[in-house]
């Protein structure tokens, strides 16, 4: 069999590259860029030839990214591609997974289809799946789920000394529970209210049989951070030593990140979104998966 082609969309350059060097796979080049009446311009300058082409595309900000992933699509089949995957180590449009008010769309489940039609499999990094079960439930084609808590609970071990693990609200109690058994160390969940986007509400349990450990507040995504901003006010007019605040994908919309340092914590994140707080790499991981989903025809 032809070995696959890997095609980065831009800004997901070096982790191609990682994969790539990895699996011994050639890395090819995709141009785009926007008109001036804002239409998107897609170029594929890779010469293919008949075998896999995967394409890579993490969809934070995803209405910018969308139609060129799309198109990009599309051409490499024209241009010959046997079977076209799709690497999104960021997964878009997955809270709105049904109507909360009258006449919603139900914008999960319309990306769903709309990936689905153009691509005939797709790997990607812890989604935020809410109320469904697995992606399957949307999804038509076959996908592939990356667990990055093991990265986390190792990065923890080696930067840490005496950590407590804390989750962001009862719902994450047993994802925060297998982190800290993997560390060794004790956990706690903070109590939370939402009243909107950007307007929640934090309470501290009692932590203080902990008292003198390091807080480390884990999470699969930073996207307005407001949680992790509040939380880390408490923790510091409480005394406790500077949080660190660990994440899979680092959104920070509202210049959360700037907040969360200025608060006085260390913020750290994996690769799925390309951010200056990148320490925990994903490539290794998604090796393993796209070998799997290579094997089946």
């Amino acid at each position: 069999m032809t070995s696959p082609l890997l095609l980065a969309m831009p800004g997901n350059e070096v982790l191609t590259e990682e994969i790539g060097s990895a699996l011994g796979w050639k890395v090819g080049e995709i141009e785009e860029r926007r008109f001036p009446d804002g239409e998107s311009y897609v170029r594929v300058p890779t010469r293919l030839d008949d075998g896999p082409v995967v394409l890579v595309c993490t969809l934070a900000q995803p209405d910018e990214k969308f139609l060129p992933l799309i198109f990009a699509s599309a051409t490499v089949r024209e241009l010959g591609a046997s079977r076209v995957g799709l690497v999104a180590p960021y997964l878009a449009y997955m809270r709105q997974d049904r109507r909360f008010n009258p006449g919603e769309a139900i914008t999960s489940r319309l990306v769903a289809k709309l990936l689905s039609q153009s691509f005939d499999w797709m790997v990607t990094v812890d989604p935020h799946l809410h109320r469904y079960g697995s992606l399957s439930e949307i999804y038509a084609i076959p996908t592939r789920i990356i667990h990055a808590a093991p990265l986390m609970s190792d990065w923890i071990k080696r930067n840490v000394a005496q950590p407590l693990i804390i989750g962001p609200d009862s719902e994450s109690e047993q994802w925060v529970a297998a982190v800290a058994r993997e560390v060794g160390a004790p956990y706690s969940v903070l109590e939370k209210v939402r009243r909107g986007d950007r307007d929640v509400q934090i309470t501290l349990k009692d932590m203080h049989p902990w008292s003198g450990r390091t807080p480390v507040l884990v999470d699969d995504i930073i996207s307005s951070g407001r949680t992790m901003i509040e939380a880390v006010r408490l923790l510091r007019a409480d005394n406790w030593p500077s949080p660190v605040c660990l994440a899979i994908h680092g959104i920070f919309a509202d210049q959360s990140d700037e907040l969360l340092a200025a608060a006085g914590a260390r913020v750290v994140t994996a690769n799925t979104v390309p951010h200056s707080t990148n320490q925990l790499s994903i490539s290794r991981l998604l090796t393993f998966a796209l070998l799997e989903m290579m094997s089946h025809p």
